[in-house]
């Protein structure tokens, strides 16, 4: 029974309807945005931009100040949306998209002004003493960001966050499967008294997304699927629109023969089955060293089935929040039993539920030549494959055509971080699941099929501007018509500044 369906009302008007992942009961019906609401969004987008843009850094900062009040004061309706949607326990709901959110609020606004600031650039060689440089950020225009559902108000609030800051307006398309928790953005910065139409959102399917991108956003930043991302990436590359895409992942975990085993095992299980393994940085791939293989083994079996899978959001994992997706979860699994694979917890559907409830589970004897360790899963599945070797684990590890995220243990920090560098992907941890999206000090961004471009950090925010230069000086550098005198002052310049490499370090 699908989570979401679309239908038409009398008027042909498309309409979205959309019923709950924990009892499939009708949660609401929506009308999709159609063309001419999308053209007129852009519009109003436009007009708010043009006035936003004028701000001051420091309004700007203020404006997410009084979000992130507002964030706090309205943290139970934020959940309350989230897990209607959803179905995640209230625990994930306040870590994952109230906490988040204002955690990364309050640490764009404190370094937005430092990082957006004109810049001054010293220039090198003969120029430093006939210009000074600067680069100023501009902001791009109207943003459009396009999210997914398993994180459907962080993911949607933070890129707005960022693109905000630099001085953007946004117009926010959520998934189909959770639109009013990607909606609750634009009531939150309207509750902050955010200009009109500065924060926007659009209710609709895919066609809906390909519609805004077709009106001629001048950033596009999408969280979803690759195949997705790569019909964004071409129809962006058509229109020349700057574009990130954050998109899937299969991230390996290897744990070495002098991990901390009981450590190491918990992260695999939280690592694994946090959000119900729906986030993209899941761990989803666990090489273990044959000596400590059947240690390891054992203690994520219990941790696994110690855990308690409910559905009124107060227990550790709850349902899959799409159809769609429970429908690859069971795939994968069955496809790893049919060749070989062993359960050792959970391995089917919940059937003490009658929402999208598939059982913590753990497998054992995969090998790369079964779905599971192949393509992304996304569900709260932990897969461990015993290996003889570090060397045999990284080979593993990178035989994919996934690159987001990955995970080391051991106790000795110098070769956790050697096997981090060689692993293939966007970014590592070392003695804990994966992190990076988590600490906004650092971009965010995978290799291969992951995705292009980067998220969070000072490079994320810095991809919402244009970092223009401008070269200031009070008399030409060069001039026609060209003439002997001139050639040989060029020479002249060559040999004093170049021809020397003492001289080359002072003005290099």
């Amino acid at each position: 029974m699908a989570i979401f369906s679309i239908s038409h009302s009398e008027s042909g008007r498309k309409q979205l309807s959309l019923k709950s992942p924990v009892d499939l009961s009708h949660i609401d019906t929506y009308d999709c945005a159609n063309s001419d609401e999308i053209s007129a969004v852009m519009t109003q987008a436009k007009i708010a931009q043009s006035k936003w843009k004028q701000t001051t850094l420091k309004e700007r900062v203020e404006l997410m100040h009084r979000v992130a009040d507002v964030v706090i004061q309205q943290q139970d309706r934020i959940m309350d949306v989230v897990m209607r949607e959803t179905g995640k326990p209230v625990q994930e709901a306040m870590a994952m998209e109230v906490f988040s959110a204002v955690d990364s609020l309050v640490f764009y606004a404190k370094r937005a002004e430092k990082w957006l600031s004109d810049k001054k650039i010293k220039m090198h060689g003969p120029m430093r003493f006939l210009k000074k440089t600067i680069i100023t950020y501009k902001p791009r225009g109207v943003v459009a960001v396009i999210t997914p559902w398993n994180g459907p108000f962080i993911l949607s609030i933070n890129p707005v966050i960022q693109a905000i800051l630099c001085g953007n307006s946004v117009i926010v398309k959520p998934s189909e499967v959770t639109p009013m928790s990607g909606a609750m953005v634009q009531e939150i910065f309207a509750l902050a008294d955010a200009p009109m139409h500065l924060v926007q959102t659009l209710i609709g399917d895919g066609e809906t997304g390909a519609e805004l991108i077709s009106q001629g956003p001048d950033k596009v930043s999408f969280t979803g699927s690759v195949a997705t991302g790569k019909k964004i990436a071409a129809k962006c590359g058509e229109m020349l629109i700057p574009f990130s895409l954050e998109l899937g992942g299969k991230d390996a975990m290897i744990v070495c023969s002098d991990a901390d085993v009981k450590d190491a095992a918990s992260g695999a299980v939280v690592g694994s089955f946090m959000n119900a393994g729906q986030y993209c940085c899941g761990t989803e791939r666990i090489y273990v060293m044959s000596d400590i293989y059947d240690e390891f083994v054992a203690e994520v079996v219990s941790i696994t089935k110690s855990l308690v899978q409910s559905n009124d959001c107060k227990g550790d994992v709850g349902p899959t929040f799409w159809d769609k997706q429970i429908d690859i979860i069971e795939d994968h699994v069955n496809d790893a039993i049919a060749k070989g694979a062993t359960v050792l917890a959970g391995g089917k559907r919940n059937p003490a539920f009658a929402g999208l409830y598939f059982e913590p589970t753990v497998m054992t004897e995969v090998t790369h030549e079964m779905k599971i360790m192949k393509d992304e899963t996304f569900g709260p599945v932990i897969c461990i494959m015993k290996v003889s070797s570090e060397d045999e684990a990284l080979s593993l590890a990178n035989q994919s055509h996934y690159g987001l995220n990955g995970n080391v243990w051991t106790k000795d920090l110098v070769k956790g971080q050697k096997l981090a560098r060689s692993i293939e992907t966007g970014a590592c941890s070392v003695n804990d699941m994966a992190m990076s999206y988590g600490v906004n000090e650092v971009p965010f961004g995978g290799v291969k099929n992951s995705g292009l471009g980067v998220v969070n950090g000072k490079e994320g925010l810095l991809g919402y501007a244009h970092a223009m230069p401008i070269i200031i000086g009070k008399k030409s550098a060069s001039a026609y018509p060209y003439t002997d005198k001139s050639f040989e002052q060029l020479q002249g310049a060559l040999k004093i500044f170049w021809g020397n490499r003492i001289v080359r370090k002072i003005f290099g």
